[in-house]
Order: C-alpha cells, then structure tokens, then sequence
C-alpha cells in the first residue's frame, strides 16, 4: 500500500463524516438552498486561489524537473476549476469582487501557505492531497442525476480528469515525502479543515 493509499485509509473516518455532512447530503439531492450554495462557491473561489499560491511556492522548490512539470500541470487544474465557479458566480449574479473570506476559509488558507513556505514538497502535498481526494472521493458517491441544479458540480468531481489530477498529486506525494508525523498530521488537519469548510457553509443557514 502506498503512503498516499494509508493516509486515505487512516482519515476514512472523516471522509465519511464529510458524506454525511448536512451540506454535502442537501447538495446531493439537490434540496440544499440556493443562498447556501451560492455562498459556498464563493468562499471556495477565495480558497481555490490559495490552493493556485500553495502550488504555486511547491513548484519553486521542485527538486527535479518531472516535479516541477507534475506541479505545473496541477497549477492548471486549480484554474480550470476556479472557470467553473466564475461560470456559477455569473449565472446567479455572486459578485466575486465584494466577497470577504469567513474565518473557516482564512483558516485553512493560512494552514496550506504556510506549509508551502516553510514545508518541503512532501509536506506541501500532503497538506493538499485531501482537499483533491475527499472531493473526487464525494464526486463518486453523489448522484448528479438527483442534484438538481447541483449537478455540474457533482459531475465536475466525478469526472476522470479530476482523478487523473488526484492521482497526480498523490505520486508526488508518495515521491517526496516519508510516513513521519509531521506528513501524517497536516495530512489529518486538511481533512478536519474540509469538514470545518462544510460546517462554515451550512450551519449559519440552518
């Protein structure tokens, strides 16, 4: 089993907790309300573009040039996903300028360029490896056919080119870092982070 595959294994538990999540279950059947919605992808826009800096600062320290292009690559990901939420923002009129990043986004913002400016690469993918695998991982499960306006987004994740990314990060992953405490923990707190973004979307409107 390769390190990526433990990691995933050791977190099943809040992988499950995030299926189970209100928000995830109500974007799946496509009863969760439109201002939920339209929230979430605005605060996901704001994440993503620290999602692009982390890759980004990963991507000057790449030891070798096969790192380096695997980075760039998944850099582009980063901005063929935020494409989509600007096409969500312009069909429900979210005004992306006017958007403050809530305190569960500033958090785990803060968690990945932190690691990327002062982690080596292994660390920097373990950190993000989550965020890509939780989502196709939830992509998978969900039905776009039951989620109603909600279904590019499920249809987004599920598709293979997402997984075709995820598995890209996770051979860097598996590459550049060793199974040490260090990996294993912010490994553990993307995952929390994910569920603590689920939460920030949900509950205010609950």
């Amino acid at each position: 089993m390769t390190l990526s595959m433990r990691l995933w294994a050791d977190n099943s538990d809040l992988a499950d907790e995030a299926l189970a999540h209100p928000f995830v279950r109500r974007l799946g059947d496509g009863s969760l309300p439109r201002e939920v919605f339209a929230s979430y992808v605005a605060q996901d826009a704001f994440f993503l573009e620290s999602f692009a800096r982390a890759y980004a600062l990963a991507l000057a320290r790449s030891p070798d040039t096969a790192t380096l292009l695997a980075l760039a690559d998944l850099l582009t990901g980063v901005r063929e996903e935020l494409g989509l939420h600007a096409a969500y923002a312009a069909r429900w009129g979210i005004d992306m300028a006017c958007v403050e990043s809530a305190p569960a986004t500033l958090a785990y913002s803060e968690f990945l360029l932190a690691t990327a400016a002062t982690g080596g690469v292994g660390l920097v993918c373990a950190a993000m490896t989550p965020c890509m695998r939780l989502y196709v991982w939830l992509g998978a499960a969900l039905d776009a056919n039951a989620a109603g306006p909600y279904a590019k987004w499920v249809q987004t994740y599920a598709d293979p080119g997402f997984e075709v990314l995820t598995t890209r990060l996770e051979r860097l992953l598996d590459e550049q870092a060793d199974d040490g405490s260090a990996v294993r923990a912010a490994y553990r707190r993307a995952m929390r982070l994910e569920l603590a973004f689920f939460d920030a979307a949900f509950l205010p409107w609950a």
